[in-house]
């Protein structure tokens, strides 16, 4: 892997070098875009307002202030954060329950270079004990990030997260008033049980989609046709009454129970 940042964690007064890492990988197929009468490769280009192609090279980045571009390089952002373009600063410890699930977005790996290795593990071990997150800021790509540091494993992880005022406001939601009878939640909640194996392994879940989409790429290429697939109906709308449909869920789910027991 290539490290995307370096710099350090400011924990109190200590600071450990470390090494930023993305901790994840697109699983879809990779498409080209074609163009549908020769199936030449479609490019695209950078042109300017007169339709002339600019090279990266001369290309800059400008803000619109009162209808004046103000033209900005790597200096002027660094000068408006100095501190934070090389350091994750740890502000805080807080609860994993403290914070709205909504916030977090995009996980990293963090590692430690050679003469942050001591204080890397310490806390590292300090955080795997205390339960806690770490929570703070650092400068990524030009923009102020906040962020929570956690541990998976040996390995310590940080999640970038979105600022509260990116969250949208649910006013605009329409959500229903119709009330629930106690025999249909006591039906509900009797599902929710029988499809909760005595431990969660996410492992089991696989990008089957991917995995198809692969498959019918190379039946294609071999001249296999292949008939439309037609949606299983899975949710029966000829009935309004969710009891009956909650037990014929049940019904169902006996291999769910018996893994269960087996378990």
């Amino acid at each position: 892997m290539r490290s995307i940042w370096k710099g350090a964690i400011g924990f109190g007064l200590v600071n450990i070098p470390v090494n930023l890492y993305s901790a994840t990988e697109n699983s879809s197929l990779n498409l080209d875009m074609l163009d549908k009468k020769d199936h030449s490769r479609i490019h695209f280009k950078r042109v300017n307002d007169a339709g002339k192609e600019v090279s990266w090279a001369n290309i800059v980045k400008g803000y619109d202030l009162n209808g004046s571009y103000v033209i900005l390089d790597d200096k002027d952002f660094e000068k408006a954060s100095p501190e934070k373009t090389q350091m994750i600063q740890i502000n805080e410890f807080a609860k994993l329950s403290d914070i709205n699930p909504m916030l977090f977005e995009t996980p990293y790996y963090l590692e430690p270079r050679t003469e942050g290795k001591k204080a890397y593990v310490l806390l590292r071990d300090a955080i795997t004990k205390s339960g806690k997150l770490g929570i703070g800021s650092f400068v990524l790509r030009n923009k102020e990030h906040l962020c929570a540091l956690t541990t998976h494993n040996e390995v310590m992880l940080l999640y970038i997260l979105r600022f509260p005022q990116e969250i949208r406001d649910v006013s605009e939601i329409k959500i229903p008033a119709a009330k629930n009878s106690a025999a249909e939640l006591k039906m509900a909640m009797a599902l929710i049980d029988n499809l909760t194996p005595v431990k969660f392994k996410v492992d089991k879940y696989k990008d089957t989609y991917t995995e198809a989409l692969l498959k019918i790429i190379q039946q294609k290429k071999k001249g296999v046709k292949r008939p439309a697939a037609k949606m299983k109906v899975v949710h029966n709308r000829t009935t309004n009454d969710l009891v009956s449909q909650l037990k014929a869920s049940l019904g169902g789910k006996s291999k769910t129970t018996s893994h269960k027991k087996a378990s």
